[in-house]
């Protein structure tokens, strides 16, 4: 597996793939991330240890993910990350964290001593979907809510249930409430969500603009920022 990318497109940066401990929730209908999940803190400790030494702090930015939000890093691991912040003179960092954690971000930053950008796996704005359908476990009404707390959300288009009206109203919050986001196409998985081959092809059609859009990544493989498997 892939750990340690540079992207020099889109808001370039140095991303690193970390491992953590398992989700706080982790019951997302969708999601299957956490078999990269584990218990062994010394292991994780020692393989995040290993991709970290990695980063040059070349563009002055990094991004970390792991199969879970930052706050599931071992306290090690985040101690060396702002290490090497200092060391590397990194500027800024990108970091993801679930809804549940979001009045724990502030605490993030002045920890990290740096701007953060924080994410936020939102799927879809449409509740009864996000919801009900992929167990997502965010009880936010609106994108309004979402961007008191969080810089960007990532988006999810094309999975077997979802209708054009519903990405039509996501793709419209995104560019109203946010400065930045993420669009990920889905992939079949092992979980029993399926993919709508006729409702991607739309969406790549319809908003192929966003390709060519700076504050917006679109992801048509789950490999597209060049980490993972």
């Amino acid at each position: 597996m892939e750990r340690y990318n540079l992207i020099t497109e889109k808001n370039p940066r140095e991303i690193v793939l970390l491992q953590s401990f398992p989700c706080a929730w982790g019951k997302c209908r969708f999601c299957d991330y956490t078999d990269d999940n584990s218990r062994d803190r010394a292991s994780m400790v020692e393989l995040n240890r290993q991709i970290l030494s990695r980063v040059t702090g070349s563009l002055g930015v990094l991004e970390v993910i792991n199969s879970g939000s930052c706050f599931e890093l071992p306290e090690e691991t985040l101690e060396l990350i702002r290490q090497i912040v200092r060391q590397k003179n990194i500027r800024r960092l990108f970091f993801e964290a679930h809804w549940m954690y979001r009045n724990r971000l502030q605490q993030m930053r002045d920890y990290m001593g740096i701007p953060v950008t924080f994410k936020i796996g939102v799927e879809t704005f449409n509740e009864d979907f996000r919801e009900n359908y992929l167990n997502k476990h965010a009880d936010f009404h609106s994108p309004e809510e979402v961007a008191r707390y969080f810089d960007s959300p990532c988006l999810m288009v094309g999975i077997r249930g979802q209708t054009k009206e519903m990405i039509d109203y996501d793709m419209t919050m995104l560019k109203k409430h946010f400065a930045l986001g993420t669009v990920n196409v889905f992939t079949d998985n092992s979980t029993d969500v399926k993919r709508d081959p006729e409702l991607v092809d739309w969406f790549m059609k319809k908003y192929a603009f966003l390709l060519d859009d700076p504050s917006v990544e679109v992801l048509y493989e789950k490999t597209d920022f060049g980490v993972g498997d």
